[in-house]
């Protein structure tokens, strides 16, 4: 009945029925370890993208960091130089107050001198004896008061002139001291970042030996699902293949059918009636009796 249905032994059905057999679980091996592959790549490339993110992290704060103690390096420089310009406006400032101060001292000093001159003209036009002497003290004492007043005048303006100047001086002192504050606060800053660049530094080639794992993990996950896939495309093509040259089920069976019953008939059965009887009967009567009858009333004459 097997050979009947298909036209094969016993032996080559069971044969195809195995391969078969092995072709479906081969194909569905193939299809869940691409599943596999596929989830392992995800997750590779999801560790490579997660150690891409840190790295650039730590990167970011070693770029900050080394911007950070640039722009400070910059700024104390440019602020040593302030305390340079502001220190020689300042030592100006002050070497013009100490020469004023001097100056108003010596003016002091000089209408100290006049005061004690004006004193004396004073008694010797009190105690003057005649005209002349009373007029020539008089025009001392005329002198001596234009001098004292000519020095009070400097002097007031010196005074003047000193107090702008120690405003000045004062103004620049502050000056320097709150440059001179922020140089000490930014230096002081400088040993965090400098921690900070290298802690990230550190991290940063931690990260990139991560990365190149994770990346290498990436590619051999990549290749492994690319070799499965070629194998699973070539094995479908197998499949097709194998599909397209195998007849039809149609074909197979008017091939491997036995003779259809009207030709089995034709072939097998006995000759008909009517053939049957002209081959094997005897003959017929008229013949027979021709045959076998006496001769003629001619012929016995």
């Amino acid at each position: 009945m097997l050979i009947l249905l298909t036209g094969k032994s016993n032996h080559d059905y069971i044969h195809n029925l195995t391969d078969h057999s092995i072709f479906t679980q081969l194909l569905a091996s193939l299809e869940k370890l691409m599943i596999t592959l596929r989830q392992k790549k995800q997750a590779a490339t999801n560790l490579r993208k997660k150690a891409e993110r840190q790295l650039q992290q730590v990167r970011s704060i070693e770029r900050r960091s080394s911007s950070g103690l640039n722009s400070i390096d910059r700024k104390i420089e440019s602020e040593k130089e302030d305390v340079t310009d502001v220190s020689g406006v300042l030592n100006q400032k002050t070497s013009q107050l100490e020469s004023i101060e001097r100056l108003v001292a010596a003016a002091h000093e000089h209408l100290n001198h006049e005061k004690e001159a004006l004193g004396e003209a004073e008694q010797e036009l009190e105690f003057a004896k005649n005209t002349e002497e009373e007029q020539s003290a008089k025009s001392r004492l005329n002198i001596i008061h234009d001098r004292i007043q000519e020095l009070e005048f400097e002097i007031k303006n010196r005074e003047k002139t000193a107090k702008k100047i120690s405003e000045d001086v004062a103004k620049y002192n502050e000056i320097k001291s709150k440059i001179s504050t922020t140089i000490q606060k930014q230096s002081k800053s400088k040993p965090t970042l400098r921690e900070t660049m290298s802690t990230s530094h550190k991290a940063a080639e931690k990260f990139v030996r991560e990365l190149e794992q994770k990346t290498r993990a990436e590619e051999s996950a990549a290749k492994a699902l690319e070799k499965a896939t070629s194998n699973l495309q070539a094995l479908l093509a197998k499949k097709r293949k194998v599909v397209k040259s195998k007849p039809s089920k149609k074909a197979t069976r008017k091939k491997s059918k036995t003779p259809s019953k009207k030709a089995t008939r034709k072939k097998s059965k006995t000759p008909s009636k009517k053939a049957t009887r002209k081959k094997s009967k005897t003959p017929s009567k008229k013949a027979t009796r021709k045959k076998s009858k006496t001769p003629s009333k001619k012929s016995r004459k």
